[in-house]
């Protein structure tokens, strides 16, 4: 691993992911390893990348974009599931915050 040096990190959703990975797949044959993320993206996408990136967008105005992308990959349906996502992060969302995410969640459901 000489040389190579993480310079920066952005979460992206699934619905990203899957997107990437087709693309990929047109220029090259992809890995076993990738061949095994695009399997699981495309099991576990539950929106298209492009719907995922306005909710990731439209959530950050609540809760940060590490949680904003995690709730996209979920798409929590109550608010047991929404505790749920957020059970080991530091501090807490108050109730109201929470009720908001899920209204702003059910728009883009599918």
């Amino acid at each position: 691993m000489i040389g190579k040096k993480v310079m920066e990190t952005d979460p992206v959703t699934v619905a990203e992911v899957k997107t990437m990975l087709d693309d990929a797949s047109e220029s090259y044959d992809l890995t076993y390893e990738q061949n095994l993320a695009l399997d699981h993206a495309t099991k576990f996408s539950k929106i298209e990348a492009e719907s995922a990136n306005k909710l990731v967008e439209e959530l950050q105005e609540i809760v940060k974009k590490t949680q904003a992308t995690k709730i996209a990959d979920m798409m929590p349906v109550d608010m047991a599931d929404m505790r749920l996502l957020f059970a080991k992060e530091r501090g807490s969302h108050k109730k109201e915050e929470l009720e908001q995410v899920l209204e702003i969640v059910n728009k883009y459901r599918e």
